[in-house]
């Protein structure tokens, strides 16, 4: 029997539904169009099915190709940390390794520990990604990450990751000043607060179910893409919410937010910094001088500015 499926296909099918069109995807790839629309053509040829409905202006997946790409993935992950575990066993050290960071926090403490990291010679890339809110654990349950830094409350379930607790996150509710329910008095119910619409930053997540948090039954909801885009739609007044108390504390010094006292608060989060259990053995060189450098980290050193 022939195997008419190969991850390369699976890697332009995967390619083409991130990034929503073809031409995206090749430049994702460093390919050019038409080789990865040959790849799906042969592969539609070879299945004697449609895996893309080409009628819109955006490539978007057939039934059947949904359900390919979603079990296809599961193969991906597998094949990447396959190739990972080779290579470690093979020399020691990884030869990649990315880290997902949380969209609340600074990239430039870890840029500090990278310049060290290079300092060593361990000829690992790194690879550093934005997650947003439960995108944090995605990252490592699906293998795209190998430490995440900011995940957010409690692991998945069925999942097993090894975590250092960061520190707790305390969030506020915050409106803009011109904002109608600035003029009410505190504290706001939820009554209140259902009758005015809310933004949230959308989760991540790309295989487990995504998180939501503070939002209503019935409100409306302005989805964004991140905590800063989240920050100034509440700021512009055109929707309210919660957010990190050193962020809505920053806007409120400057006159751009108020925060208000609900009678419902939302509790305090702890976030971690993660990465896939494995035995100490399992477990190569640089990722080990990493987990060594990353465990001297700070929350206040990552909110901070």
């Amino acid at each position: 029997m022939t195997i008419k499926l190969s991850l390369e296909a699976l890697e332009v099918i995967d390619a083409i539904d991130r990034k929503g069109s073809f031409a995206a995807a090749a430049e994702s790839l460093y390919r050019v169009p038409s080789a990865l629309t040959y790849t799906i053509r042969r592969l539609e040829e070879d299945l004697g099915l449609e895996l893309f409905d080409r009628s819109g202006h955006r490539a978007t997946l057939t039934e059947a190709g949904a359900e390919l790409l979603k079990e296809g993935r599961y193969l991906l992950d597998a094949a990447h940390t396959l190739e990972k575990r080779v290579q470690r066993i093979a020399t020691g050290v990884e030869t990649d390794i990315a880290i997902a960071v949380s969209d609340l926090f600074e990239f430039q403490p870890l840029l500090h520990i990278l310049q060290d990291f290079y300092q060593q010679g361990f000829g690992t890339r790194v690879k550093l990604l934005r997650e947003v809110y439960g995108g944090s654990w995605d990252a490592l349950q699906s293998g795209r990450a190998d430490i995440s830094i900011g995940a957010p409350g409690d692991a998945p379930p069925g999942t097993v990751f090894s975590t250092q607790l960061l520190g707790q996150l305390e969030f506020v509710f915050a409106v803009a000043p011109h904002h109608p329910l600035a003029a009410l008095p505190e504290p706001l119910s939820a009554s209140d607060i259902v009758q005015h619409r809310v933004v949230a930053a959308a989760d991540s997540s790309r295989n487990l179910p995504p998180r939501t948090s503070g939002i209503l039954s019935g409100q409306d909801i302005l989805t964004v893409p991140d905590m800063q885009t989240k920050l100034q739609a509440q700021i512009s007044g055109v929707a309210i919410g919660y957010l990190p108390k050193f962020l809505a504390q920053r806007a409120a010094n400057q006159g751009q937010l108020l925060i208000k006292q609900v009678s419902e608060p939302k509790p305090v989060a702890p976030t971690f910094i993660a990465w896939r259990q494995q035995r100490p053995s399992e477990i190569g060189k640089a990722m080990q001088w990493l987990l060594k450098q990353l465990s001297t980290l700070t929350l206040e050193q990552l909110l901070s500015k």
